[in-house]
């Protein structure tokens, strides 16, 4: 897939478009970035220094409008805007709706109607509770047990489609959790900015010793999406990206009290719903094989734990 030398990027006030966006800016590319701050923050945005180069438009991306017409100019998207709590679907059914599917549908209109290139943010929850580990691509049936899996899904098919009527290039890349600056949710952000309030006492959702999943600094998954884009051979290639390890929540509990140098933490678990998951949608064992990115020359430099103790230490400075 050609990259190019304009690049959009969606939710680029976001945890992951925000590293994208500052990481094109250095490689010297154009950037159009778009974002509402739904979720978003504003000090993430590249400083006046790299604004030759960047042009932020605020927009929602569930409804159409001028900024379509920008991204449309752009060689390739890369769509990171979602809404990212995986736990709201129980409590709101519409948002993983609005803001996933029907925004990727927008976005898709403006980039891949007009032949140009799309990579999707997708995820690891699209598998849902999968009977084979490590999980490749190409697993299936794919049975996501949470609104937000469900919402990716739906989008992964979108950009599929898109692609083959429009004559357009698509890279769908699962994410594992990604973790490390600039990150504002999530359990190792979660456990961070709790200690910082209280470095006597964790709670933590589910019982112990928690859910298992694989975790990915920022710095790899960029670089894995990368290889990924570079390297493609179909017209619409999937992709996982993480690592070949998992690491559970106590041990995330561990390493996190270890980075801030704390002892003696008490650790207050809540039980759990459903057999001892966070929360009802919480996938309890995630581990993705990452073999068709490692025959594209890319691997993780960091294991899980490894990503985990270095965000818990980006975190920490920013919080």
């Amino acid at each position: 897939m050609y990259i190019g030398k304009r690049i959009a990027v969606t939710g680029c006030a976001g945890f992951i478009g925000s590293n994208l966006t500052h990481r094109f800016l250095e490689e010297g590319r154009e950037v159009v970035g778009i974002d509402n701050f739904f979720t978003g923050s504003r000090k993430n945005l590249p400083s006046a220094r790299a604004a030759t180069h960047f042009r932020f438009i605020e927009a929602d991306i569930t409804v159409e409008g001028d900024w379509q017409k920008a991204v449309a100019e752009c060689d390739t998207t890369f769509h990171m805007a979602a809404y990212p709590e995986a736990g709201a679907g129980e409590k709101d059914t519409q948002i993983h709706l609005k803001q996933n599917v029907i925004g990727t549908r927008n976005v898709l209109e403006a980039s891949s109607r007009s032949g140009r290139n799309f990579v999707f943010a997708s995820s690891s929850t699209v598998y849902g509770e999968a009977s084979k580990m490590p999980t490749a691509e190409d697993y299936g049936p794919l049975k996501p047990i949470g609104i937000m899996g469900a919402s990716k899904l739906g989008c992964e098919g979108y950009v599929a489609a898109y692609c083959h009527v429009f004559d357009a290039e698509g890279a769908i890349m699962r994410f594992a959790n990604v973790v490390g600056r600039r990150e504002a949710h999530g359990v190792t952000f979660d456990f961070v900015r709790k200690l910082k309030r209280n470095p006597r006492e964790l709670e933590i959702l589910g019982r112990d010793p928690g859910t298992v999943k694989s975790y990915v600094h920022i710095d790899d998954l960029m670089d894995g999406m990368m290889a990924g884009c570079e390297r493609s051979e179909e017209r619409v290639e999937i992709y996982n990206v993480g690592t070949a390890q998992t690491t559970s929540v106590r041990e995330i509990a561990d390493i996190v009290v270890s980075e801030l140098g704390l002892k003696n933490v008490a650790y207050r678990w809540t039980g759990g719903v459903d057999g001892g998951r966070g929360w009802k949608e919480d996938v309890k064992h995630m581990e993705l094989a990452v073999d068709k990115l490692r025959n594209r020359g890319w691997t993780a430099k960091l294991s899980s734990s490894e990503a985990v103790r270095k965000a818990a230490g980006e975190i920490s400075a920013e919080i």
